[in-house]
C-alpha cells in the first residue's frame, strides 16, 4: 500500500518529502500529531532497512525535521514495528513520529 503512496495512486496528506522519504499523516491518529515516514525505496520492517544505512539515515532526519515541522517542541516519540509481535501491520517500513500532548507509558500493561 506505501509503495501505491509513494507512487501517487493513492491520496495521502503530505507533510514532508524528500528525494529519498515521504512522510504522511496517518489515517487513524493515536495523538494530536501522527505522522509516518517511509523510505520510498521499499524495504519491508527495520530489518531490512537496516541494510541500508543511507536509508536509515533519512528516514531518521525526515523523522526529526516533521517533528519540527509538527511544533512538537515539548516532545515526541518516533517508533518503529516490525513483525506480527510487534505490531507492524504494513509490509513496508515506516516510522510513526507522534506528539502533540503527553503520551502516557511506552506500553501498556499486559499479562
Amino acid at each position: 500500500m506505501f509503495c501505491r503512496i509513494v507512487a501517487g495512486e493513492i491520496p495521502a496528506t503530505v507533510v514532508h518529502r524528500t528525494a529519498t522519504t515521504l512522510a504522511f499523516r496517518d489515517i487513524d491518529p493515536k495523538a494530536p500529531s501522527h505522522v509516518l515516514v517511509i523510505p520510498v525505496a521499499h524495504h519491508a520492517n527495520v530489518i531490512e532497512l537496516a541494510t541500508d544505512p543511507a536509508a536509515a539515515a533519512d528516514v531518521l532526519a525526515t523523522a526529526a525535521k516533521v517533528a519540527e515541522l509538527e511544533d512538537l517542541t515539548d516532545g515526541f516519540r518516533v517508533i518503529f514495528n516490525t513483525g506480527a509481535h510487534g505490531g507492524q501491520e504494513v509490509s513496508h517500513v515506516h516510522a510513526h513520529v507522534v506528539g502533540g500532548a503527553p503520551l502516557g507509558p511506552m506500553l501498556s500493561a499486559q499479562r
